[in-house]
């Protein structure tokens, strides 16, 4: 089954040379610093590649980070922190805010900005394959464990990482708790809805399969709800698309208690579950068009033409005509005023983020290495500080073109 995901842009950030002329004093971490450099270009360079696969990203990402990690952490391993933490000032653009750059003289903030990058790269790439035509089993799971990934970056970064900056994240930037919140949220609803997919097609219980697309519907009101205090210039097209997928699991869950509720002989209930699965779906197929119409980060797109929402309507469709063809040969049965309760619970199938850890320091810091950085030699004129018009060239992302049946573009 195709998905469609809404996906804000990449983050963009300066060039870093890790030049410190005149402080390195020594092969060794002169080394250092030319492998920073590559590195961080290597890295910088796969979030764009679509030939990049989670392995390449991994090994790129572990070979940077563990490197970066000298500039943080003290090389005896003991808990103070590295006299290099504040030598460099980074740069980063924010997913929402557009190419309005913050900057911060703390490898830590590095750490953490091109952190979110990759658990952002982890979404795209499950969003580029979760929107091909035919998905195989093999590619569903590599999709689900992709934004599990991802949702394990996004809460390491907020629990270990992002409370020891010491200048704290701006409102409405990438990396103050309500954003970061909305982004592990979505990728756990996301996760769920290959879940959903996955016990459709194996014709598990409809009673399962409710609880599950409700338990999703609920994932994306609570990611929704996380957004609801930012300003809407930039927040708006996001939260249509939270707003969309709730109420478009919302209808899943009607439709599959429905057929819960028929099982049961209860035919009635199960007509007036199934209407309530119309009223959301119509919500869902209004809130489509308004999303596509909204400006702001993030794809242009016609959700409502996509393959995934249509086989819900044909479902919901077919599966009223059923209960009331049923209804008026065999139960007749009065239909209930008020809608059922949905107060389903998953028992299997619920998404956790898979726990994530930045590498140990690389083997190339020593003792002997930190040393050869000679912070007494630095020159009062810091030319490691980025003039203030130097602007952050925004990241050209690929243009992914919408498969025959999806109707959307993936990015």
């Amino acid at each position: 089954m195709t998905h469609w995901f809404h996906r804000n842009p990449l983050k963009a950030t300066a060039p870093v040379s890790f030049n410190y002329y005149g402080v390195v004093t020594g092969p060794a971490a002169s080394k250092i610093c030319s492998d920073l450099k590559s590195s961080r270009a290597r890295l910088l360079e796969l979030f764009t590649d679509l030939s990049c696969n989670p392995e390449m990203m991994k090994n790129a990402a572990d070979s940077y980070f563990s490197l970066l990690q000298g500039f943080i952490n003290s090389s005896d391993e003991s808990s103070q922190e590295s006299k290099l933490r504040y030598i460099q000032n980074f740069k980063w653009t924010d997913t929402l805010q557009g190419q309005v750059p913050s900057a911060q003289q703390d490898a830590v903030f590095e750490l953490i900005s091109m952190g979110f990058n990759v658990a952002l790269w982890y979404t795209k790439y499950a969003s580029r394959l979760a929107g091909k035509e035919n998905v195989t089993e093999e590619e569903a799971k590599q999709v689900h464990r992709s934004l599990k990934i991802a949702a394990g970056i996004f809460t390491h970064l907020k629990e270990s990482h992002i409370p020891k900056l010491i200048t704290p994240a701006e409102k409405g930037r990438d990396l103050e708790a309500r954003l970061v919140d909305a982004y592990i949220i979505q990728c756990q609803a996301e996760a769920q809805e290959v879940t959903i997919a996955r016990a459709i097609e194996l014709k598990h219980a409809p009673g399962l399969i409710a609880a599950l697309a409700y338990e999703t519907a609920n994932f994306y009101q609570k990611a929704d709800h996380t957004l609801s205090s930012l300003e809407p210039a930039y927040s708006a097209k996001w939260r249509k698309y939270l707003l969309l997928k709730m109420c478009f699991y919302t209808a899943y869950a009607y439709c599959y208690h429905g057929q819960t509720l028929l099982a049961s002989d209860k035919c009635g209930e199960a007509i007036r579950s199934l209407q309530e699965a119309e009223k959301f779906y119509a919500k869902a197929e209004a809130l489509c068009k308004e999303y596509g119409e909204t400006k702001g980060p993030g794809p242009t797109a016609k959700p409502s033409g996509h393959l995934f929402f249509r086989k819900l309507g044909s479902l919901v469709k077919n599966t009223l005509e059923k209960c009331q063809r049923e209804n008026g040969f065999i139960y007749f049965q009065k239909i209930p005023t008020e809608a059922p309760q949905l107060e389903l619970k998953a028992n299997y199938g619920l998404v956790e983020p898979v726990p994530f850890e930045f590498p140990p320091t690389s083997a190339h810091w020593t003792p002997e290495t930190l040393a050869a950085f000679d912070l007494t030699k630095r020159p009062k004129d810091d030319s490691t500080k980025p003039k203030p018009e130097e602007a952050v060239k925004p990241v050209k992302e690929p243009d992914i073109k919408p498969q025959k049946d999806t109707g959307c573009y993936i990015s």
